[in-house]
């Protein structure tokens, strides 16, 4: 009995193998297609739409049949959302909320862009600053952090006070000069 259960696995074994193939050729050789497929719906997800938007009309000559119609789908969705008007903004503060509502949401590169925006419009809004040290406090950029804390301290004093309780600086707590700038040594 035993010897049946082993040809039967080595049949389908080779059952298997042979219906890995699609139209001629392996799966294995059509995995580049698959990575630049998924690199661009990856491009796709962080509203990198013009990239993603290159990205998929490169592929789709050499999409597999199963890809063609979610490339072509995605492509619509690139040219709809590189189509829509610009984002205006009436004041800097509600620049700064939509900037934070990136943040908040995990678009830390286009809440990044936001900030810079504003402090190219308004170079002493202390809130932005104050924006972009709890953006690199939450991304690991420890010296950006301390600098961009420092100058909205720096601009407005009341700063140092609203770091002393923002929980978004928890990853700074140990480091010393960030102890430092929110309690300065009196002389």
């Amino acid at each position: 009995m035993k010897q049946g259960q082993t040809s039967a696995a080595a049949s389908r074994k080779k059952t298997s193998a042979a219906g890995s193939k699609s139209d001629g050729r392996s799966r294995a050789g059509a995995g580049p297609v698959f990575q630049h497929y998924q690199a661009a719906v990856q491009l796709l997800q962080q509203g990198k739409y013009e990239k993603a938007l290159a990205a998929l009309e490169k592929l789709l000559p050499e999409a597999p049949v199963e890809l063609k119609e979610r490339c072509r789908m995605y492509i619509a969705t690139c040219q709809r959302q590189l189509e829509r008007p610009a984002l205006t903004f009436l004041t800097p503060e509600e620049h700064y909320d939509y900037a934070i509502s990136q943040l908040n949401t995990g678009y830390y590169e286009e809440a990044r862009e936001q900030f810079n925006s504003i402090l190219d419009r308004h170079p002493t809004a202390d809130y932005a600053f104050y924006g972009l040290a709890v953006l690199d406090a939450m991304t690991a950029r420890v010296q950006d952090c301390l600098t961009n804390l420092a100058r909205a301290i720096e601009l407005n004093p009341r700063n140092r006070l609203q770091a002393r309780v923002d929980n978004d600086f928890q990853s700074m707590v140990d480091d010393p000069r960030f102890t430092e700038l929110l309690y300065p040594e009196v002389p």
